[in-house]
């Protein structure tokens, strides 16, 4: 578990009910500032919309030379609020991890962070990111394997 993620976490889990879902808010609120800005490159680019998602999501990923993965999120006016929390969480928890802490990272950690009634709610929107930025730092290590790049 990445140690920024952890922290987050461990604030998150023992907070009241509704003290959590307004922290949720707060950093539904935030997630604009992980967005890409301008002038930034990226290794990897992945923007769509899928079933399980109310609008278009963008994952852009950048290793860097010391192998540390930096993400940020492109989302649509329409994407939810939970969906928008759980993309700065993870942008924020996960930035300068390396892929092998991100590509291990199990998702149990999910209903710690925002609570098992809102996952029972929302099962497929809590996961939904995490499961793009795995399957975009996949591609990425995929892409350096073929290339000859250990």
């Amino acid at each position: 578990m990445p140690a920024a993620l952890d922290d987050i976490i461990s604030l998150m889990e023992h907070l009241p009910e509704g003290e959590r879902r307004g922290l949720l808010v707060h950093y539904a609120e935030s997630a604009g500032l992980c967005a890409p800005q301008p002038g930034e490159s990226f290794d990897l680019e992945d923007i769509r919309k899928d079933e399980e998602c109310t609008d278009t999501v963008g994952i852009h990923l950048r290793v860097d030379d010391r192998n540390r993965v930096f993400f940020r999120v492109s989302l649509g006016h329409e994407v939810q609020t939970l969906t928008r929390a759980m993309t700065a969480i993870l942008c924020k928890g996960l930035n300068g991890s390396t892929p092998e802490e991100i590509l291990a990272l199990e998702a149990d950690f999910v209903p710690r962070l925002i609570g098992a009634d809102l996952v029972r709610q929302r099962s497929q929107t809590v996961y939904y990111v995490l499961g793009r930025m795995k399957a975009a730092l996949t591609v990425w290590n995929n892409r350096r394997r073929a290339a000859g790049v250990a």
